[in-house]
């Protein structure tokens, strides 16, 4: 039987396909989010491997964080990410939002990562 999809599985469906026309070779900035933390990696597709990853649950983030659920968290998730993929050598992605709507948490880590020298 055919299941009714909901708006943020049309919305993921809608992000992914136009990632894959757009994204020419360039690495990929993952981001979920769910209601006490915030999780972001940027993945290689070409080779089928996580080249960086970031998250609020980490030691050296969580005993800085108030909470891992708000939108400083994002953003020092954010900036992290950014160190790890730039040591690994990676400065271009293509931001993979998922179904979420580019809004608060996901915006903030989104403005993180540029800050800490990713574009995108």
């Amino acid at each position: 039987m055919l299941r009714k999809m909901n708006q943020f599985d049309r919305r993921k469906r809608r992000v992914r396909r136009e990632l894959a026309g757009n994204s020419s070779g360039r690495p990929r900035l993952s981001v979920h989010r769910s209601s006490k933390h915030i999780y972001a990696q940027v993945i290689d597709d070409v080779h089928g491997h996580t080249v960086a990853a970031a998250s609020s649950l980490e030691k050296d983030l969580k005993g800085k964080l108030k909470t891992g659920a708000d939108k400083a968290a994002a953003a020092a998730v954010g900036k992290l990410l950014a160190e790890r993929a730039t040591k690994a050598g990676v400065k271009v992605v293509v931001f993979d939002r998922g179904g979420f709507k580019y809004h608060g948490r996901i915006k903030a880590l989104a403005d993180g990562a540029r800050e800490g020298g990713l574009s995108f």
